[in-house]
């Protein structure tokens, strides 16, 4: 098992908010470093690129709180809040994701998550949030909360796709996202034969008869974010030249 990216990467004062980044882009977690330490009683105690990793880290370095995103290699994102928030129960959990669908922020939450941001946020809005979930409160930006509020306020049987398991559901993003069967084996570290069995049960639960079908309705109901974005998701190399833009010159995560 790949150990975590690093462990203690700054040393916290006593009253800091002792925060860890898992991401599994090194760009994103440098960003995110940058913009947090450059705030007062904030300080970035550890990294991974991994759900795994993360676990091993908080075994040996406390934190207070952990910015996650959902879509990462191995352990889903919904297992691994799951997780920390039984191993660890002290410290809570803020997703910062490219899905601003309410179906990923109501599931996270479910999950265990205090907070949650999509990644196009303003940095004083990821600033404010830091600090709310580290105290122990609740975060959603008013437009995801409008969303929450809204399908709460009009559910009855729910559409098909909540029928779905957090990994079915992590499978059917990578599919309409136009990957292979063997990219998303590889990608989730999953063998070929339980990926086609998800799909199956995917197939099944969503009454769609064919990978075409299943596009088509993700796609059509918003779901996820356009396929070129995800398709190159976890294998995209970033030029040295665009790590200096942390932030856009409009104050937002630059990601």
């Amino acid at each position: 098992m790949p150990k975590p990216v690093e462990a203690a990467l700054s040393h916290a004062g006593p009253g800091d908010i002792r925060v860890v980044l898992v991401d599994d882009h090194r760009l994103i977690r440098e960003g995110l470093r940058q913009i947090l330490e450059d705030q007062p009683s904030l300080s970035v105690v550890g990294e991974a690129d991994h759900g795994h990793g993360v676990l091993a880290l908080l075994q040996q370095t406390p934190a207070h709180l952990v910015i996650m995103d959902l879509s990462m290699p191995g352990l889903s994102g919904m297992s691994l809040i799951r997780r920390i928030r039984q191993d660890h129960p002290g410290c809570m959990v803020l997703v910062l994701s490219m899905y601003g669908e309410e179906i990923y922020a109501m599931r996270a939450l479910k999950a265990g998550a205090q907070g949650y941001l999509t990644k196009d946020s303003a940095t004083d809005e990821l600033v404010r949030a830091v600090r709310r979930v580290a105290s122990g409160g609740c975060y959603l930006s008013r437009g995801m909360a409008e969303q929450v509020a809204m399908n709460l306020a009009h559910h009855d049987e729910g559409p098909r796709h909540e029928r779905l398991t957090d990994r079915e559901l992590e499978i059917f993003r990578c599919i309409v996202a136009g990957q292979r069967i063997s990219d998303i084996s590889r990608c989730l570290h999953l063998s070929v034969k339980t990926v086609s069995t998800h799909k199956a049960r995917i197939l099944q639960k969503m009454q769609l008869d064919s990978t075409a079908a299943l596009i088509r309705y993700g796609l059509e109901n918003r779901l996820f974010p356009e396929p070129s974005l995800e398709r190159h998701a976890h294998s995209v190399t970033v030029p040295p030249a665009a790590r200096a833009a942390v932030a856009s010159p409009q104050g937002r995560l630059a990601f």
